[in-house]
């Protein structure tokens, strides 16, 4: 897979069509996941109606109702006019007190399992990474390990922690593990900024990344799978502690 094409996996995915269920909260859902994410950038403006309609395999009737809920949550503002159309608005950091109120609303046994699903998710991404990825399309999850490493932000963290792990899944170059990546993160990945706002943490994080990513590169698939489900057990673990400690 070229380079272009690698990096632009993850939003691919985003931009797919979605379920046939519950089709306007589909959209929504996989739209604001992917803003929260930093996949589609502050400011950016989205395709047409009649495009983005056709790429995400829905009606522009359905589409305009997702758009109107993205708008309602501050994701997404309308300019009309020249010039006009759909543009992404990120949402200002949320606050620790609304995180911890967040986090009151799981129980510690859902949060372990859920941490298990996230393992088990992100360590096959790895696996198959190692495997199908070739060592000059890993550029994007460097570059994306490199800027978690040196940003001070915890709210910029958590986006670039879940942005990471997604784009290990595209580098799997599978598109299921891709979505369910992104959807995995609107559950959890905010939460996440209650435990990378620790300094140390954060390095220790940055600095297993880096090893993930060298480990897919060199082909070595067991460490790799190994190494990205404990990224992802050890958050989870002290995320539980601090829900403990509520």
């Amino acid at each position: 897979m070229k380079q272009d094409e690698k990096e632009g996996a993850a939003r691919k995915a985003v931009f797919s069509p979605v379920d046939n269920r519950a089709r306007v909260e589909a959209v929504v859902r996989r739209i604001g996941d992917a803003i929260e994410l930093g996949l589609i950038a502050d400011g950016e403006q989205l395709p047409g109606e009649s495009e983005l309609a056709g790429q995400l395999g829905v009606s522009t009737v359905t589409l305009r109702e997702a758009l109107m809920a993205l708008r309602q949550q501050g994701l997404v503002t309308t300019r009309r006019g020249r010039g006009g159309g759909s543009f992404v608005s990120v949402p200002e950091v949320p606050a620790d007190d609304r995180l911890k109120a967040r986090l009151r609303g799981w129980s510690t046994d859902e949060l372990r399992d859920l941490g298990d699903h996230w393992a088990a998710l992100s360590g096959a991404a790895a696996r198959l990474a190692a495997q199908r990825t070739e060592p000059d399309d890993l550029r994007q999850l460097h570059r994306t390990a490199e800027e978690l490493a040196h940003t001070g932000d915890a709210a910029a963290r958590s986006r670039l922690y879940g942005r990471f792990h997604v784009e290990l899944a595209a580098a799997a170059q599978s598109t299921r593990l891709t979505r369910e990546q992104v959807a995995l993160q609107s559950e959890i990945g905010a939460l996440l900024c209650l435990v990378l706002a620790d300094d140390a943490f954060r390095e220790e994080v940055a600095d297993r990344h880096r090893a993930l990513v060298s480990a897919v590169q060199d082909g070595a698939h067991e460490t790799a799978g190994t190494l990205a489900e404990r990224c992802v057990r050890e958050p989870v673990a002290r995320l539980v502690a601090v829900r403990l400690g509520l």
